[in-house]
């Protein structure tokens, strides 16, 4: 959410930070808005301390006999009584029109986000580990895995295109790859949290689901909303509160099933477990100050990384142009795995900072301890830790040996009960 008083003070700067968004001088028309809700609330305010000086006046016309004035005064005091409901009603109409207006656009991007339209305009940061070697032509996930204990057709039968069943070593592979990853990052001072699945849509709301994304959410018959990711119910544990600055940096971390509806990516890795609507992913999220952000966002990048490194697996580190940014975010990186089945990089992780964008819409502001009032917004930062179901991918495919075997990684060993290769049936 952006900041109307900013707008007001500097509409240029502010068209200017979402014309890179390829967003068209968005100010005028909030300004439009934003003027005939303020000169609603002129009237109101004008009508409503009318009506308390008109009762002052009546009072004292009938206290000095004067019965024509009081009943003059009580005539405009029942036409206000009119008037009054009918301005609140209409600041209520402008005001939620302003609301919209600020709600359904995105951040502003930061000064060293590269332009660009879309993926084609990212920019490479780093690339870490080595691209592996193979004296047979590598195998893509799905057809391993379908060897494996991967059965997409039960899935199908129980639920449709984009689930997944598996089975036997691969399905203990999956849970050892989630818990592998949540220890890994409480260990290493995350604050391991167990979170609600299904949030209102206020929640979603205050990360930037709704209103403009809400076809890539599932809805329950009761109006609430099962989570994209569990950066929803994470972030707005500190919703509609204050916070002392000397408490953050608060780093949270939850391994969560996630569901998204995929909406708009008809025909887009329908095969395999790339592209799913339900999996389970271990997201991080920051709660800081604006001084903390950027070593916030490098501190979260580390810790991605760190399991990718841990693994084995080859990835890069990709910094997103303005038009492949999402819609919450400031700056984001994207961590990307090799899978040498696809002989390319594929998204695994997106690391993004938000700024004050998400606090301002859940209304979680900074306080300094010992000064009165509050200083602004938490800033807030998201970012997976990783998807299971992608690592998943990743480890099948930078594993696999000619015979159709996967060799799993030693870090996961402790978690396979003595299993450390998954051979095909």
């Amino acid at each position: 959410m952006h900041d109307i008083r900013a707008i007001r003070a500097d509409p240029a700067t502010f068209d200017t930070g979402l014309a890179r968004r390829g967003l068209a001088a968005p100010s005028a028309a909030i300004l439009d808005a934003d003027a005939g809700l303020r000169a609603v609330q002129t009237a109101l305010q004008a009508a409503l301390a009318r009506r308390n000086s008109l009762s002052k006046d009546i009072g004292q016309a009938r206290s000095r006999g004067d019965g024509a004035t009081a009943e003059a005064l009580t005539a405009e005091v029942t036409a206000l009584k009119t008037q009054v409901p009918a301005l609140e009603a209409e600041e209520r109409d402008r005001q939620a029109i302003v609301e919209t207006l600020l709600a359904e656009l995105p951040n502003i991007p930061a000064d060293d986000v590269p332009h660009g339209t879309d993926e084609t305009g990212n920019v490479e940061v780093a690339r870490f580990g080595s691209i592996p070697a193979f004296d047979f032509t590598p195998l893509e996930h799905d057809v391993l895995a379908a060897r494996l204990g991967y059965d997409p057709d039960a899935a199908a039968k129980i639920a449709g295109a984009r689930f997944a069943v598996l089975g036997g070593a691969l399905a203990r592979l999956h849970r050892a790859l989630g818990q592998y990853m949540l220890d890994t990052q409480v260990a290493a001072g995350w604050r391991e949290m167990a979170v609600p699945l299904l949030v209102r849509a206020d929640a979603a709301f205050g990360t930037g689901q709704l209103p403009k994304f809400g076809e890539d959410l599932f809805q329950t018959t009761d109006g609430r909303y099962l989570i994209p990711t569990a950066e929803v119910s994470l972030t707005n544990l500190v919703r509609e509160s204050v916070i002392e600055d000397d408490t953050l940096p608060l780093r949270l971390t939850a391994l969560t099933p996630c569901f998204r509806s995929e909406a708009g990516s008809a025909g887009r890795d329908t095969r395999g477990l790339i592209r799913q609507h339900q999996f389970e992913k271990v997201e991080l999220v920051s709660l800081c100050t604006p001084e903390q952000a950027e070593a916030e966002h490098e501190h979260m990048l580390a810790s991605a990384e760190a399991i990718l490194t841990a693994l084995g697996l080859p990835f890069r580190r990709m910094l997103l142009c303005t038009g492949d940014m999402g819609f919450t975010a400031k700056r984001t990186f994207d961590l990307e795995v090799w899978l040498p089945g696809q002989n390319a990089f594929r998204e695994i992780s997106s690391i993004s900072w938000c700024g004050d964008f998400q606090g301002r819409r859940m209304n979680a502001r900074l306080k300094t301890r010992g000064e009165k009032g509050t200083r602004g917004f938490v800033h807030t930062l998201n970012g997976s830790g990783l998807a299971v179901g992608r690592t998943l991918v990743a480890v099948l495919e930078n594993c696999q040996q000619a015979d159709g075997s996967v060799i799993i990684p030693a870090v996961l060993h402790p978690y396979m009960g003595g299993i450390t290769q998954l051979t095909p049936a």
